[in-house]
């Protein structure tokens, strides 16, 4: 863990250097997570913090809980009130680790946010290397499993799972109503799992800054978690073509489908230009080998005078 300067994590979530390409892995994806309230952290006032190391899911809940300080919040029973009302945790589909590096990005609004949210905010803490196809499962449930075992069976009734802004929504002014009565922090896990667009076509960016941009407005103390398992990761991991081979199979057994999508025709692209690579080599084999036949006389004879 490491201190940066704000210039350079401004670096970071939209231009990683150079050394990022080399030895970040394609198999992992980014985790943000800030709040603009103090909750008692041990290094309180400290922002703008990344860990360069790459983790794993596991290692990204355990660091969440004792470094980011939700241990503190997110069990119950530690200090009598609540000092957070609200720990979102938003599970992302869109961000790779290479494409902070990119300028061009896919989903603008997004790392718009991210950026705005992290430089802004009183603590921050950055993973720029999250393992998401280590062979311990998704993200989702490496995170629910490590705050089952450390805050126990309180966990799991604080937490709420929701895919929709409106749900958390009315989360949210519930909570306004009965702030006084409040005595834990609970924790909301907002996953777009399965689907690539909600709420009527909004992007992800879209989301998460409705979401951010609500809470704000709304009062409520907040901290939030952004974490990226995208589809072909998260689903795949580094058996692509194992996985597409059986998916493929399955889908032949049960239909007779002769789509043939980019992977396909990226394969028969190819095959179709050996063939043609061979052919040409055949040709110029052949004339070389004709020419090469072609005799011809030494000398020519003079011809007589009649």
């Amino acid at each position: 863990m490491e201190r940066t300067k704000a210039s350079v994590v401004m670096v970071i979530l939209l231009a990683v250097s150079p050394i990022g390409h080399v030895f970040s892995s394609p198999t992992t994806a980014p985790a943000f997570l800030w709040t603009p309230h103090d909750y008692g952290l041990s290094y309180e006032g400290v922002k703008d913090l990344v860990k360069y190391q790459t983790v794993s899911p596991k290692g990204l809940a355990k660091s969440v809980l004792e470094e980011a300080g939700w241990s503190n919040i997110v069990c119950s029973g530690e200090n009598g009130h609540a000092k957070v009302d609200l720990a979102l945790v938003f599970i992302g589909r869109k961000l790779h680790s290479l494409d902070l590096s990119k300028n061009k990005q896919h989903d603008p609004v997004l790392t718009d946010t991210l950026k705005m949210s992290f430089t802004s905010s009183k603590f921050s803490l950055a993973f720029p290397y999250v393992a998401t196809s280590d062979g311990e499962g998704t993200v989702e449930n490496a995170l629910i499993t490590e705050f089952s075992e450390t805050c126990g069976h309180d966990f799991s009734e604080s937490l709420k799972k929701v895919n929709d802004v409106v749900a958390i929504q009315e989360y949210v002014a519930n909570t306004m109503e009965r702030k006084t009565e409040k005595e834990k922090t609970d924790v909301i896990l907002f996953s777009i799992d399965g689907l690539k667009e909600l709420d009527g076509g909004k992007s992800e960016g879209e989301l998460l800054s409705e979401l951010v941009s609500m809470l704000e407005k709304s009062g409520v103390r907040y901290t939030v978690l952004y974490v990226s398992e995208p589809y072909n990761l998260g689903r795949y991991g580094t058996h692509v073509p194992l996985a597409r081979f059986l998916e493929e199979t399955n889908t032949s057994s049960s239909s007779n489908t002769t789509k043939c999508d980019e992977t396909c025709k990226l394969k028969a692209s190819l095959l179709e230009g050996l063939f043609v690579a061979i052919t040409l080599l055949i040709i110029l084999i052949s004339g070389l080998c004709c020419m090469m036949g072609i005799d011809t006389p030494v000398r020519f004879e003079t011809p007589q005078e009649s």
